[in-house]
């Protein structure tokens, strides 16, 4: 389990050493025998970086959902933490997703509630108490630059606010580990850059962090390592 602590004003995860993720001869087939992945082998240490490249439909996306048990393998193992993830049912599934954080290109906030509720209904739903609510929101609004706009609602929002709104709602439970999906799809250069930066911090704190993206030109701007998915397969770049 990570060990939480504060500093300043800033929720820190402190991973310990070891794998966070581990794909072993994974392969996902749908109908018509189309391979999303295939035979496809991943390690990933707690506290590293990863960014998932590839053509839009190549089995990022995919591979993504694999680590949250949005989709399962056909064949071969998915290892998040440790836990083999085929074999959770909705009990173990669901306290596994509250150890990772979820970014999505298209926000999926709730239009009818602020800032602030968008980031605090899944704490709420998870039974944290109002001043444990309260201690984590400030210092998490604070990180994605948004303080000022708590009591806003989703539709006053530029896109790449919106977007970091969706991040904090992803980090306000200091989850080891983070996923986005096409994070900076949505957004222009500036914007894409002040999200990368968010999520850069996140990994300095001990977050283990992993993007898919079709950015070239960000992901080499980051330096950070970069694996393809090409016709099924993962390669290092």
């Amino acid at each position: 389990m990570p060990i939480l602590s504060t500093t300043g004003n800033t929720e820190t995860v402190h991973s310990q050493a070891g794998t966070m993720i581990e794909l072993h001869s994974v392969s996902k087939t749908y109908l018509h025998s189309h391979h999303a992945l295939l035979d496809v082998s991943l390690q990933v240490n707690k506290g590293e970086f990863l960014f998932i490249t590839g053509a839009s439909g190549s089995g990022k996306s995919t591979l993504l959902k694999m680590l949250y048990g949005a989709e399962l393998p056909t064949q071969g193992e998915v290892i998040v933490d440790n836990i083999n993830v085929a074999t959770l049912e909705n009990y173990g599934l669901s306290l596994l997703r509250r150890r990772i954080g979820i970014v999505f290109q298209d926000y999926k906030l709730i239009p009818q509630r602020t800032v602030a509720e968008n980031i605090t209904f899944v704490l709420q739903a998870q039974g944290y108490t109002r001043k444990e609510i309260q201690r984590r929101l400030e210092p998490t609004l604070k990180l994605v630059g948004l303080l000022s706009k708590a009591d806003r609602f989703p539709d006053q929002l530029s896109g790449g606010e919106q977007q970091r709104v969706s991040i904090a709602r992803a980090i306000v439970g200091t989850p080891p580990l983070l996923l986005a999906d096409e994070p900076t799809g949505n957004l222009d250069p500036d914007n894409s850059w002040q999200v990368i930066e968010i999520f850069q911090k996140l990994n300095s704190f001990g977050a283990t962090v992993i993007i898919t993206t079709h950015d070239e030109q960000l992901v080499r701007r980051c330096h950070h390592p970069v694996v393809q998915v090409k016709d099924g397969k993962l390669y290092r770049k």
